[in-house]
């Protein structure tokens, strides 16, 4: 039966006057449509670090136990859309040449479950490659990569082992799911590649959009952690183009916290308006702010903003009229020992409203916050 709103994907360099979407014909029909009278639900899963350690023996079992973190929130809420929200792996830990090998991983019990996802880049996801000692030995020296034989390099000096980059990432991910409504983004911001717009649509009338989900790289890895001066740029001349009067509300997803998210942390515990359950840590922000949080808080129609990269922050707190959230750290790599978790977003169409909460490892579920409209509650559930 038809659902309640759709998700299509916007092109990067497309948008006419009809708002053109590309509704995707190759992914299965009926994965992006929600129940009758259901809100749009979407599970955010960060900070997974799959492949860290991976010489070791705890290694792998960390990766299995997130894949349990996420199988359990998927089965839990039964998400309509996952998003990856950065450091889905530990590149700069991984000794092999194609690390789209932990990607795929990571991504298995979204895609087991027939769940539509996107992804977004974090500073571990393509970093500089660092060479343990201990791999210095026969059986543990990684394969190293060395020029074609018809290309300008010569000699054996120009052999080394280079991590998969992001675009390498990217394109297998794209390439090999169905289910993936992930995007390169405009090449003129590249290396910075997971920049784009996604549609949450009416089923009822498609080109309608109830929601913009937008998505930016962050940086970290092979360049700075920025959101540079062209991205927000590009924000400003793409949501003007297919949002001009800001009547439809936008959503955003990025990996390091922008420095606004330090202006509002509260210092020890979380009181009111914030909501969550833990505030462990300093926030760790991007190198610097070059204009994108200036553009969001001017558009009324900026609702909030979530972000991973804290592995012990996982509250929502009110800046100027948006909000700023933290995920939960879900996966059971990289630092800290936290109980695990995923933050759920919700989008209900009549009267639109974007609810949120997370949901633990075990099941219990907490910090249930209305982001839209603009009301600080903080309510059991």
């Amino acid at each position: 039966m038809m659902g309640r709103l759709l998700l299509f994907l916007i092109s990067p360099y497309l948008y006419s006057l009809l708002i053109t979407t590309v509704a995707l014909p190759t992914k299965p029909e009926g994965y992006h449509q929600l129940r009758p009278g259901a809100p749009f639900k979407i599970a955010l899963f960060a900070d997974l670090h799959f492949g860290e350690a991976e010489s070791t023996d705890w290694g792998p079992l960390q990766d299995v136990k997130s894949t349990r973190v996420m199988s359990s929130v998927l089965d839990d809420e039964n998400p309509d859309f996952v998003i990856y929200l950065g450091d889905v792996i530990t590149a700069n830990n991984i000794a092999i040449r194609n690390a789209s090998l932990y990607w795929d991983q990571a991504v298995s019990p979204t895609r087991a479950r027939g769940i539509p996802w996107a992804s977004v880049f974090g500073n571990h996801d393509d970093a500089a490659f660092v060479w343990p000692i201990e791999w210095f030995s026969a059986p543990g020296i990684p394969k190293i990569r060395c020029p074609e034989a018809n290309s300008s390099c010569s000699g054996e000096e120009d052999c080394s082992f280079i991590g998969t980059q992001r675009l390498e990432l990217m394109k297998n991910e794209i390439e090999l799911n169905l289910l993936s409504y992930s995007q390169y983004g405009p090449k003129e911001l590249w290396p910075s590649v997971s920049n784009y717009v996604l549609q949450v649509s009416s089923s009822e009338n498609p080109k309608s959009p109830v929601a913009f989900l937008y998505f930016l790289d962050s940086g970290g890895g092979s360049y700075p952690e920025i959101i540079s001066s062209a991205q927000a740029e590009w924000f400003q001349k793409k949501a003007s183009e297919i949002n001009p009067d800001s009547r439809v509300p936008e959503i955003i997803f990025w990996h390091i916290p922008s420095r606004a998210y330090k202006k509002v942390a509260p210092l020890f515990w979380i009181h009111k308006p914030c909501v969550g359950s833990i505030n462990k840590e300093k926030v760790a922000t991007q190198e610097a702010e070059t204009g994108i949080m200036k553009l969001l808080v001017e558009r009324v129609s900026a609702k909030a903003v979530f972000v991973g990269h804290n592995h012990g922050l996982d509250w929502c707190c009110p800046y100027e009229k948006l909000w700023l959230c933290f995920a939960r750290h879900t996966g059971y790599g990289g630092y800290g020992n936290w109980d695990r978790g995923a933050r759920i977003v919700e989008i209900t169409q009549q009267p639109f409203s974007i609810k949120s909460w997370i949901r633990m490892e075990d099941g219990s579920v907490h910090s249930e916050v209305v982001l839209s409209p603009f009301i600080n509650r903080d309510k059991s559930m």
